[in-house]
């Protein structure tokens, strides 16, 4: 007569994959603390960088505009960066928030220029509801 082991050998290597996966996952995103729907999270987004980026007269942004569109009927409220003097060209950076609680995303060749890490981190930062610029 065989003894057969509590867990299969099957459930043993699941189990250990799943603590294998789940040691090598990155650190989650920032909740938001105000609000975690799209819809206030990009509001948040959008008055922080109007006026950390634009209202201030920060140079680095004099080349765009913001481009909010907000009122989404896709459920993907977002906003545009786009060239000044173009805004009907495609816009060079996109940030935009889906669900609730949100997930917030942020892409566009103005993400890969010098200027990019900054935006990554105020955007991060604003999302989960600091208004420091």
């Amino acid at each position: 007569m065989r003894i057969r082991p509590p867990f299969s050998a099957l459930a043993v290597s699941v189990l250990a994959g799943t603590a294998f996966l789940a040691a090598c996952q990155s650190s989650p995103p920032p909740r938001s603390s105000a609000g975690v729907a799209a819809l206030p999270m990009m509001e948040r987004v959008a008055l922080a960088a109007n006026a950390c980026w634009f209202k201030s007269n920060d140079p680095a942004f004099k080349p765009y505009r913001l481009a909010p569109e907000l009122n989404s009927f896709s459920g993907r409220p977002r906003i545009l960066l786009v060239k000044r003097h173009s805004p009907e060209a495609r816009p060079l950076a996109v940030i935009q928030a889906e669900g609730s609680p949100a997930r917030l995303q942020a892409f566009g060749p103005l993400f890969a220029e010098p200027i990019g890490p900054r935006m990554v981190g105020d955007i991060r930062r604003w999302s989960t509801g600091d208004k420091a610029c």
